[in-house]
């Protein structure tokens, strides 16, 4: 949905949030948060560009002309400064708390990476590397988890050269998530699309649906098109089929309940809206390069 002004309306962070940590260092500060109830409309900005990154739980993503989204563990998002977050926890509980770190970025070692990777790491096609695309939603690769837990730890030490150590990773972190964003699908599509958009519609069923059988038959019908129509205009709005749509999300999900070591595959592919275990195992690989058990222990490890 979007946003109206009175929705933001006298919603403070501090009244809903039991425990904030902050640690400031030259180019980036670290934020963790944990709330504890169950809270609505809670209102969060940063003077400076932010990745936010789901540790634990959940939360629903509300973004001034953009649609809401789940944001799950193993999630990220990437966001202007001023960007205005308001943010919905419905799990939230005091014996499990709902988790998550911001980090803000100076615009400044934005721009002298992406001046680096020009000199040196140039595109496949020759164009240039720029600054990020904002309100990017991605699933962290292991790659980026393992620098998100290495900051961290270099935030909450005390060590006398740990602004030399976090300035270095935080570089080899923008470099990956402009790469990773440089091979994204469709997020931005979707976050564009404007409410009164009939597949602003579809996109908020698929995701509140997504642990349910789901076809284009079906989503065709709730938009009240032919299926060869829908299809057509799904592709072209998106730049993805349904099904494509569909199993990303699913996916994504995945991604998510996977980080649990003691959650079952056999229970997860069903979690997920897949009817079957073989199909799940194919279209993760193909998505993750990876099989589900492969990266379910990969992240046990780590």
């Amino acid at each position: 949905m979007q946003l109206s002004d009175s929705f933001y309306k006298n919603r403070k962070l501090e009244n809903l949030v039991e425990n904030q940590t902050s640690y400031t260092l030259n180019n980036a500060a670290m934020h963790v948060f944990e709330t504890h109830q169950q809270a609505e409309r809670v209102l969060l900005k940063f003077d400076k560009p932010v990745l936010a990154s789901m540790l634990r739980g959940k939360k629903i993503m509300h973004l001034r002309d953009h649609n809401s989204f789940d944001f799950l563990p193993g999630e990220s998002l990437i966001l202007p400064a001023d960007e205005l977050m308001c943010i919905d926890f419905p799990e939230a509980q005091g014996t499990n708390p709902t988790r998550c770190l911001a980090m803000a970025i100076a615009e400044d070692k934005i721009k002298r990476v992406v001046t680096l990777m020009n000199e040196n790491l140039t595109k496949d096609d020759g164009s240039e590397w720029s600054l990020m695309d904002y309100n990017f939603h991605f699933t962290n690769d292991v790659g980026i988890y393992q620098i998100l837990q290495r900051l961290l730890f270099l935030f909450t030490e005390n060590h006398p050269s740990k602004d030399f150590f976090v300035d270095n990773m935080l570089q080899e972190l923008i470099v990956r998530i402009l790469q990773t964003n440089n091979r994204k699908i469709y997020t931005d599509k979707t976050f564009k699309l404007s409410p009164d958009n009939r597949l602003s519609f579809i996109i908020d069923y698929i995701r509140e649906h997504i642990h349910e059988p789901i076809s284009v038959e079906q989503l065709s019908q709730k938009a009240c098109m032919s299926e060869s129509n829908f299809y057509r205009v799904f592709k072209n709005e998106l730049g993805v089929s349904p099904v494509d749509f569909i199993n990303t999300e699913r996916i994504k999900l995945a991604v998510s309940l996977l980080q649990d070591p003691d959650r079952k595959i056999k229970n997860i592919y069903l979690d997920c809206g897949f009817e079957s275990r073989s199909y799940f195992n194919r279209v993760f690989k193909r998505i993750k390069n990876t099989s589900p058990g492969a990266f379910q222990a990969k992240m046990a490890s780590l």
